[in-house]
């Protein structure tokens, strides 16, 4: 069993930046890839980031490359999503996930979910 909680969310300005943070119970967490996804309101969830169990490749969702960094500290059972140059449309719930599987985009894939954190970035 994995029990995940995420902190960290808020209300920032567009250009502004964001640390999110999992912190994951169980002593398997290291075993575990990680991911997070968001839902924004009337939209269907979506991928954003995923980290593997070793923290030694990630993968990102084409709209945050190059402002989103998913890492991973498995000394503290934690995975962080820095999230910098946030802009309106990434207002959304974000969940933290884990799943042993190798399919990282589909939520389907994971195993245990957090209960969201929210992040409102206005304009």
């Amino acid at each position: 069993q994995v029990h995940l909680v995420e902190s960290g969310g808020g209300l920032v300005q567009a250009g502004d930046s964001l640390r999110l943070s999992c912190a994951a119970s169980g002593r398997t967490f290291r075993n575990y890839n990680t991911g997070w996804f968001r839902q924004a309101p009337g939209k269907e969830r979506e991928f954003v980031a995923a980290i593997s169990a070793s923290g030694g490749t990630t993968w990102y969702a084409d709209s945050v490359k190059g402002r989103f960094t998913i890492s991973r500290d498995n000394a503290k059972n934690t995975v962080a999503l820095q999230m910098n140059s946030l802009k309106p449309e990434d207002t959304a719930v974000y969940y933290c996930a884990a799943t042993v599987r190798y399919q990282f985009v589909s939520g389907q894939s994971y195993d245990y979910w957090g209960q969201g954190t929210q992040v409102t970035v206005s304009s």
